[in-house]
């Protein structure tokens, strides 16, 4: 049974002696980390660069196309001749050969305005990949700093469990010595071994939960050894209590993430409606050539023969119907940016309601901290006058557990509404488009 209790405190002996040697992290650290190797953050990086390299004006249609192509080729013929004076001539394996090769350009003046908006909803699109790229970096930000906190509420947590087993031993110490004395019954004694046994358990438990909370950072971290150890500099949650309303709420419409991506989406959709009616305009085409060309014969009366020479024309050309398939595709058009605006409306709806719920649940748990505060501060002083009173043998051992629970109950409560109330705070921060204030 000795044994049993001593392993506890082994345990964390060897994870103080560990943890001299852990890497220590600020908030900073973590998000830094987290920028720089994420993976999934990686990929959005790589989307967005795919949208910069689309966004070129040889990609709109601004410049010309130059091609150059080359052939040879020939006959092999073998050529009866009947002529009217009845006179006849054969020939057999008479081979022509063609070589020719040609330079051409071709450029599209005008096309009802076709490549200025193609070039225009290339920069929208461009816009969208950085913006989806900031949409993953704010919602990776907000993750590891949700990590990090619940690492430290984990580990406060651990060490509440670990101030329970400390009482849980002190209270078997003095009823060893009462049962020593004579002044109490083994029974006590087996009791406060159990309340020890069982608070020692809860410890245990508590480490693998801070284990995987620390796994979980440097999972988001994309850290290559995900079993690496480390503590943090920050050893308590701080809720920033200053936060109002209608500033998030200013802050909120005007950049949130979701929102600028919806208000772009409806800026492409009315771009798709100017390149469908295009196709109504005329449109004016130049084109430009040069060719070279040589022949080689083994009949007849010449034996090669070259020509050089250049091409140019304009292309005016309109198109008169097409099946009504134009007036079919502008409509589409039209209320393809009506389901814009309806999407745009209802993001924004939603973030409002998430903006008002959040902004509540941020009010209340800061009203909690305050009580959660005061009712420790009460079970502290309990603790220590039933303690007292344990001592001299006025408190039964079951008022004395009610006690210590009450008071571990205190802390452990009040750590949780701190974490939900920093998550709320994170919560906040994250729809107003502010969560890279933490990142400083």
């Amino acid at each position: 049974m000795k044994l049993k209790l001593l392993l506890p405190s082994l345990l964390f002996l060897a994870v103080s002696i560990n943890s001299s040697s852990q890497v220590i992290y600020d908030l900073n650290d973590c998000i830094s980390i987290g920028l720089e190797k994420n993976y999934s953050l990686l990929i959005s990086k790589n989307s967005e660069e795919v949208a910069k390299n689309n966004f070129t004006i040889g990609n709109a249609g601004y410049l010309p196309s130059l091609d150059l192509s080359g052939r040879y080729g020939g006959n092999i013929n073998s050529t009866r001749r009947n002529y009217t004076d009845g006179t006849e001539t054969e020939s057999n394996g008479e081979h022509t050969a063609t070589a020719n090769a040609g330079l051409s350009m071709g450029m599209t003046i005008f096309n009802g305005f076709n490549v200025q908006t193609t070039y225009k909803k290339l920069n929208e699109l461009k816009q969208i990949g950085e913006l989806n790229t900031q949409f993953s970096v704010e919602n990776l930000v907000s993750g590891i700093i949700s990590a990090y906190y619940n690492y430290i509420e984990q580990t406060m947590l651990l060490k509440n469990l670990q101030y329970a087993v400390t009482l849980s031993k002190e209270r078997l110490r003095i009823d060893e010595d009462r049962y020593l004395l004579g002044s109490s019954s083994k029974l006590q004694v087996l009791q406060s071994r159990v309340y020890l046994n069982s608070d020692s358990s809860r410890l245990s438990r508590q480490t693998e939960v801070v284990r995987a909370a620390q796994i979980r950072l440097n999972e988001l971290m994309a850290v290559e050894d995900l079993s690496q150890l480390f503590s943090t500099k920050d050893t308590a949650i701080s809720v920033n209590p200053e936060l109002l309303f209608e500033k998030l709420l200013d802050e909120t419409l005007a950049n949130n993430t979701s929102l600028l991506i919806a208000l772009k989406n409806k800026t492409i959709s009315e771009f798709d409606r100017k390149l469908v009616a295009s196709r109504s305009y005329p449109y004016l085409n130049a084109s430009s050539g040069y060719t070279t060309t040589l022949n080689n014969y083994s009949a007849g009366t010449m034996d090669r023969q070259s020509t050089n020479g250049m091409n140019y024309g304009l292309t005016l050309g309109m198109n008169i119907f097409d099946g009504l398939n134009q007036r079919r595709s502008l409509k589409n058009a039209e209320i393809e940016i009506q389901n814009r605006e309806l999407q745009y409306q209802e993001i924004e709806q939603g973030v409002r309601a998430d903006l008002i719920t959040l902004y509540s649940a941020y009010s209340n748990y800061l009203r909690l901290i305050t009580l959660e505060n005061q009712n420790l501060q009460t079970a502290s002083e309990n603790l220590e006058i039933a303690m007292e009173r344990y001592k001299l043998g006025s408190l039964s051992g079951i008022d004395l557990r009610e006690v210590q629970k009450s008071l571990l109950d205190a802390r452990e409560s009040l750590l949780s509404v701190e974490y939900q109330a920093k998550l709320a705070e994170i919560s906040l921060m994250l729809i107003s488009g502010s969560i890279m204030e933490y990142y400083q």
